[in-house]
């Protein structure tokens, strides 16, 4: 069964005028990742198979996260490629955080080709439960002068 992919041509074309043909320098077109919030944070799993975890980048500036990584080509130059469908070269991402982020305790680990992140809200954007005073109950109010006229005399 054949399917229909109305983008393969125009990807092909783009490819040819780019030069990045099967067995030339290709460059990746993008790192798959979730995210979701757990609790008091957020939780980010970036796919990075076959990457080195030495060249992995994580930083954080102006409220945005950038994760940058390289894969690296074989160096085979004697080979006869039959397919070649793994992307080489920088991988990079960007996620905008937004206020209420704790940038200095943001943490990674990179295990089995995922890189995770771990990124806390700050203490003042977590939630908070506020208590409500209730002012129905009638208080008791004793004057000075009650004890005066208390009927001595």
């Amino acid at each position: 069964m054949l399917t229909f992919d109305p983008f393969r041509d125009l990807d092909r074309l783009t490819s040819q005028m780019t030069g990045a043909m099967a067995g030339t320098a290709r460059v990746p077109r993008f790192m798959p990742m979730d995210l979701y919030r757990s609790g008091d944070h957020y939780v980010l799993h970036a796919d990075l198979p076959g990457v080195d975890p030495g060249s992995v980048d994580l930083n954080v500036e102006n409220g945005t996260l950038t994760i940058t990584a390289q894969r690296t080509a074989r160096g085979d130059e004697d080979v006869q490629w039959i397919g070649s469908e793994r992307f080489t070269g920088t991988f990079r991402r960007q996620l905008a955080l937004g206020e209420g982020i704790d940038v200095q305790k943001i943490a990674a680990t990179y295990a089995n080709g995922v890189l995770s992140v771990t990124i806390p809200l700050a203490e003042q954007s977590k939630p908070r439960r506020i208590s409500i005073e209730t002012k129905d109950t009638p208080r008791v109010i004793e004057s000075a002068d009650a004890g005066a006229t208390s009927g001595k005399g």
